[in-house]
């Protein structure tokens, strides 16, 4: 197969077509170096020059302060379910507002650490939404609150930062990470995999806020610790080149040719709006998992009427180019994933899809 298709995989995720087209052209050879980025040394001045850039356009996207820290670390949001506790518990609890699986994930990671408290679980309700500020109550003594901006699985997702008075806030921020303009003063930590809006996977995205990395446990394995991290710039092991190189790409292209994340968070809001149109206009045959106020900008999750409807359905979109959209394994069904780099065309081609085999089928 030599065309490219519509590519909705909850992630690793589309990457903007000019990105990779200015990585394939200069793959070779990055121009003025006579090396490719992935034989280059991650001392050399070609790529302190990459992850200055990577750096610069994030802080510009974002607005990050600079009392905060970012840094570019490997593992994935994974490792962060455990380097999070392990920076910053120490002999204290920490809150969890759990909304979904890779919520659940965390939680887990930091009871193998130390204690952490369930400030709120919506899996009786088989996480179809986000808490109500009256519905959680947070421990005033707890070292941090850690929620996940938006569940890629479930297709639930936080409308605003929930209310934790003063205590420090934590996001994983993988799936939803610069696809919305934010405020980076309220929180303490964000962490996001790069692989769903900043490009592949390898590299994780973290930044912290200056204080936290006073708590930082001296015993702490160098490769786990933000402090020694921030002070070696990200550079303590050689970190992955090539992805960082494709961060600094897709930030460019965030800041030149979408305009920012105000742009950004537009052109998403109406993708999202296109699909979920389809789905609540189609008497039923389509069934979205999140309820309406609480769902998802960028992972839209559906049901058909029976397993056999949803399997056709597959099948024929794959016959079509529309590729990708089998939901986890842990919820079934359907799942349209609509990062930053999909096109408006090819949420326009899935939703006329959708639209010709409800009326077959409906």
């Amino acid at each position: 197969m030599r065309q490219r298709v519509w590519n909705f995989s909850a992630g690793p995720g589309v990457l903007p077509l000019p990105v990779l087209e200015e990585a394939q052209r200069d793959l070779l050879c990055l121009p003025g170096v006579g090396a490719s980025v992935l034989e280059i040394s991650h001392r050399s001045k070609h790529f302190d020059a990459i992850i200055q850039e990577a750096e610069a356009n994030l802080r510009q996207l974002l607005n990050i302060p600079d009392h905060y820290h970012l840094l570019f670390l490997q593992g994935g949001a994974s490792l962060q379910f455990a380097m999070v506790p392990m920076n910053l518990l120490g002999d204290g609890s920490a809150d969890y507002i759990v909304t979904g699986s890779w919520g659940q994930k965390a939680l887990q990671e930091a009871q193998r650490v130390g204690k952490g408290r369930v400030a709120w679980d919506g899996k009786h309700e088989n996480f179809v939404r986000t808490p109500h500020a009256d519905e959680y109550t947070i421990d005033p003594d707890a070292r941090y609150v850690h929620f996940t901006s938006n569940e890629t699985i479930q297709g639930v997702q936080f409308a605003t930062e929930p209310s934790v008075d003063d205590r420090p806030l934590v996001c994983d921020m993988s799936s939803d990470f610069l696809s919305r303009p934010i405020d980076i003063t309220r929180y303490a930590l964000i962490y996001a995999g790069a692989q769903k809006n900043a490009g592949p996977a390898g590299v994780t995205i973290v930044i912290v806020r200056e204080d936290l990395l006073s708590r930082v446990p001296e015993t702490l394995p160098a490769m786990l610790n933000y402090r020694v991290q921030s002070e070696h710039r990200s550079l303590y092991n050689t970190p992955p080149v090539f992805a960082v190189y494709i961060v600094m790409l897709v930030t460019r292209w965030l800041l030149h040719t979408i305009g920012g994340l105000e742009s950004m968070a537009r052109v998403n809001r109406e993708k999202a709006s296109l699909l979920y149109r389809v789905i609540d206009e189609s008497n039923g045959f389509y069934r979205g998992h999140a309820h309406p106020e609480h769902r998802s900008v960028m992972n839209i999750t559906f049901r058909l009427p029976n397993e056999d409807l949803e399997k056709q359905f597959l099948q024929e979109a794959q016959a079509h180019g529309l590729h990708e959209l089998k939901g986890h394994r842990s919820v079934g069904g359907c799942r349209a994933s609509i990062y930053n780099a999909m096109p408006l065309e090819g949420v326009q081609a899935l939703c006329d899809f959708m639209k010709a085999f409800a009326q077959r089928h409906g």
